[in-house]
């Protein structure tokens, strides 16, 4: 609780001075009752003296209560108002099946980059998020959205080979996040690539292609190659032979472009704490920058005590005239 008018409170230890003159103006009119002289032995009684001591204290009282009434408390509601304009993000997972690979300890490449990705959201305030995957084909998975839950949920429900199709389309891919992002109102659009290998199917055969089409609509590109170098195992469920072995195929090259034209940046992660590592920087670079509106709203509780202070003066001036009345 604040006070509009603070000053009024320097009154308060004036309260019983004030008490002692309005006692004084009132008992100069009050009119006495006569009564027989042996009466009068009665004006010191205990009694007496507590109608006394309620009377002034209760004057006092009412008289601080006043003060504070003048000095106009508030209690404010304080709101904190987001900005509009945050940055739009779309993350682009790789759902191929080499990213079964088991070389992102303790995790294969998908769930390093499920994990890695969760905490990157969780970082983030204000921002849009969405998700596409991809394979041989692409899907958007999750629209843009303020709903980090959702995006969560998401993320947590992306397997293996979740478009049912072979090969890895990167250029579709992109194409998809740009399609959804692009007219976006956001101050800045980012699209988070991530795969283990090289385009090799789809529409658009060189992703840099649409690496052009997302820098001439002021979209941002970082390119995550999720890959450890020399051959990795992929669990095969076959008793028989558990493991298969692939050799890295991550075309770097192409990454590298792709962050390049579209002003991202390109980024190596042959473990999980490099992956770990590379999306906190990316949080880092792409932090969002905003000033916090406070909005304060007032709501005035003088009458908190100003009825109270009024309770009380007209019940002294009653009972002063009634049971606490003094017989002369």
């Amino acid at each position: 609780m604040v006070f509009k008018n603070p000053y009024f409170l320097l009154l308060i230890p004036l309260a019983p001075c004030l008490g002692l003159v309005l006692k004084t103006l009132f008992s100069g009119r009050q009119a006495g009752l006569r009564m027989p002289l042996e009466m009068e032995a009665c004006r010191e009684t205990l009694k007496v003296q507590v109608y006394g001591l309620l009377s002034f204290w209760g004057r006092i009282l009412a008289i601080t209560l006043a003060i504070i009434a003048l000095a106009r408390p508030q209690e404010i509601s304080v709101t904190e108002i987001p900005p509009v304009e945050g940055v739009d993000i779309m993350l682009c997972i790789d759902t191929s099946m080499s990213m079964a690979a088991l070389d992102f300890n303790p995790y294969n490449r998908l769930d390093a980059a499920k994990n890695a990705a969760t905490d990157f959201v969780k970082k983030r305030l204000h921002d849009r998020i969405g998700i596409t995957v991809f394979g041989g084909n692409t899907a958007l998975a999750c629209p843009l959205t303020l709903d980090y839950q959702a995006v969560l949920e998401f993320l947590d429900s992306i397997y293996l080979n979740m478009t049912e199709s072979q090969g890895t389309a990167v250029g579709d891919a992109l194409a998809t996040s740009i399609n959804h992002i692009k007219n976006s109102a956001a101050k800045s659009k980012v699209i988070i690539l991530l795969t283990d290998g090289r385009s090799n199917t789809g529409l658009i055969t060189d992703p840099v292609i649409a690496a052009r089409t997302a820098a001439a609509f002021d979209i941002k590109i970082y390119a995550i190659g999720t890959a450890s170098k020399g051959r990795a195992q992929i669990p095969t469920n076959d008793p028989l032979q558990p493991y298969l072995y692939v050799d890295e195929d991550l075309d770097e090259g192409t990454l590298m472009a792709i962050a390049k034209t579209a002003g991202g940046e390109f980024f190596r992660a042959k473990n999980y704490a490099e992956l770990q590592r590379i999306y906190s920087k990316i949080d880092e670079l792409e932090k969002t920058k905003f000033e916090a509106k406070i909005h304060a709203d007032y709501e005035d509780k003088y009458l908190l005590f100003l009825l109270p202070s009024a309770f009380l003066f007209l019940l002294i001036f009653i009972l002063e005239r009634t049971v606490f009345m003094r017989i002369p």
